[in-house]
């Protein structure tokens, strides 16, 4: 693509927003970068001592639920070929680079008593290349690969998985913990939890809503919890890193200015975001879960509440496990209240009563979930600054998807644009923004989308045996944001 065509693009992108643009300077110490998962872009599934994960089994047993009967068998080949993502990444100026371990490749039984030494090289090799480039290792632990053996004696739903997950994390620490000053504990626990064994739209794709994704959630606190303090207690004199969780959720509008309505959008994001982040910032479940999950339990006629209950020690232990917030979004929609779902078959959505929609004239995406709302970014930056005590946040996913029949990604262009004018917004504001990382470096395997949506500045030939890597005209404008700290032509200092 020409240079011409990359600037053309660029021009016509800054007539798209609605909403004028933010004309001041990000901070210099403002960190700007990309994330990828393991899954997603390394491939090698089966190779140098790997162990098969819940993604390995599910599209080699069930490719059916995969669009196009797509896997992760070799992606985009990161694997062989991360010194190319990360002469990509210099190229483009990123402060960090997100990436996640894969536990099965390091640990091929899920336990400390087999390491798998090709695999831990990999990423000690991916960390170092980072490192002789300038670029900040940010690295999650934990993103939805689960080892198969270890899903087998009940994974996540169970409670021996607590203590598989702080021996695993011990390891992570171990082995490169010298090297990370940004950890992640979990990516977007609520994908494990409530589409892994809730809705079963992701792997293990276990369908018991309303109590599996409930027992799953209360592991995976725990497991960070324990982690963190592992951290702390072990590691952080020497190591000096700061570790933390990444929470997803999307904007919550509600419908009007009612009562009833506002109470309804605060329901739906203390069921959302509040299910895994108040017990970390504020202590306990959010109330409204435990009181509605409490009145509709018995309702339908059990002895007990269907979500699990943290003692009192548990509850100590879990609160303040943050050195700051990791924060996933995309995109928004509206919430209004509704009549008390019948009871029946326990349902987390039942749980929860009230009604979402999005609106029709919402600009669309490749993805049927993601409409794009960048005013959406702004309030929920001031909502979280507001319900979970001030914490310095890092933007630790943001993007869109297209189909990939072009290189000119103006869709992505604009939203970048817009989502990131919204961030500093915020910032003028008084929210702690640390940090913003796009999703994704490249197009990759996205899950049960396989590879039908396209999220990266990086186009990837997944047609050809070499993956080639091609910048799209996004790669050109992310790149002078990076290098100006700035949205517009001339901007004024931070």
């Amino acid at each position: 693509m020409s240079l011409k065509v990359v600037v053309l693009c660029c021009l016509l992108a800054t007539g798209f927003s609605d909403d004028e643009v933010n004309n001041k300077a990000f901070p210099g110490d403002f960190l700007f970068g990309t994330a990828t998962a393991s899954y997603q872009v390394e491939g090698a599934w089966n190779e140098d001592g790997k162990g098969e994960n819940i993604w390995d089994h599910l599209t080699h047993t069930q490719p059916d639920l995969v669009d196009g009967k797509a896997n992760g068998d070799i992606a985009c080949d990161s694997y062989h070929k991360y010194k190319e993502d990360v002469a990509l990444l210099k190229d483009l100026g990123a402060n960090h680079y997100r990436f996640s371990l894969s536990w099965s490749r390091i640990l091929p039984n899920g336990t400390p008593d087999k390491l798998n030494v090709a695999g831990v090289n990999y990423y000690k090799n991916l960390i170092q290349e980072l490192k002789n480039n300038d670029i900040i290792p940010l690295v999650t632990i934990y993103h939805w690969d689960l080892p198969q053996v270890l899903q087998e004696q009940g994974g996540w739903t169970d409670d021996f998985i607590v203590e598989a997950f702080a021996d695993y994390a011990r390891v992570c620490f171990e082995l490169f913990g010298d090297d990370v000053k940004y950890w992640l504990t979990f990516n977007e626990p609520k994908q494990t939890c409530l589409q892994g064994y809730g809705d079963g739209s992701m792997a293990p794709a276990i369908k018991e809503s309303g109590v599996m994704d409930y027992k799953c959630t209360h592991n995976v606190i725990r497991s960070h919890a324990k982690a963190w303090h592992i951290y702390d207690q072990e590691f952080r004199s020497t190591q000096n890193g700061r570790i933390s969780i990444t929470i997803d959720t999307n904007w919550f509008e509600p419908d009007d200015d009612s009562a009833e309505n506002e109470a309804a959008a605060e329901t739906k994001r203390q069921f959302t975001f509040g299910w895994y982040a108040n017990a970390i910032f504020n202590g306990d479940y959010p109330e409204v879960m435990r009181t509605r999950i409490a009145n509709r339990s018995a309702a339908e006629g059990l002895s007990e509440s269907r979500l699990p209950k943290f003692t009192d020690e548990e509850l100590s232990y879990i609160l303040g496990t943050h050195d700051y917030l990791g924060l996933n979004v995309y995109t928004s929609s509206i919430i209004k209240a509704i009549p008390e779902p019948e009871i029946g078959t326990p349902s987390y959505y039942s749980d929860i009563g009230v009604g979402e929609y999005v609106p029709d004239d919402w600009p669309g995406s490749a993805s049927s979930w993601l409409k794009v709302t960048p005013w959406g970014m702004r309030k929920l930056l001031n909502w979280v600054k507001t319900t979970y005590n001030d914490p310095e946040i890092f933007i630790t996913e943001n993007g869109v998807s297209e189909d990939g029949s072009s290189l000119e990604d103006e869709i992505r262009i604009n939203y970048y644009r817009d989502y990131l004018s919204n961030v500093r917004d915020a910032m003028d504001d008084g929210v702690k923004v640390i940090g913003y990382t796009a999703w994704s470096l490249m197009d990759n395997f996205e899950w049960m989308r396989g590879y039908t949506e396209k999220f990266g500045l990086y186009y990837v030939d997944f047609e050809s045996q070499n993956r080639t890597r091609v910048p799209k005209s996004s790669v050109e404008f992310f790149k002078k944001v990076i290098a100006t700290r700035c949205l517009v032509d001339t901007c004024e200092e931070a």
